[in-house]
């Protein structure tokens, strides 16, 4: 059950943080990265992985989205 939830977090995170690709939008990634951190932690109390890689590759794309607009834009 925790994988799922996981997984729905993870989803919603990357749904999000491609939208926060848009120039401009890169503040986003303020929110997205701590909100996919809470789905790394339920994904990481799961027996499965998928979850939990799901949310560390959305973590990467938004730390690296942070790091190119220089934490703001």
């Amino acid at each position: 059950m925790l994988n799922i939830a996981s997984l729905v977090i993870g989803a919603i995170a990357l749904v999000l943080a491609v939208f926060a690709f848009i120039p401009l939008l890169g503040w986003a990634n303020w929110v997205i990265v701590p909100f996919a951190v809470v789905g790394l932690a339920l994904g990481a109390m799961s027996s499965s992985t998928s979850g939990r890689n799901l949310n560390i590759v959305v973590i990467v794309i938004g730390v690296i989205r942070l790091m190119l607009g220089g934490g703001i834009i």
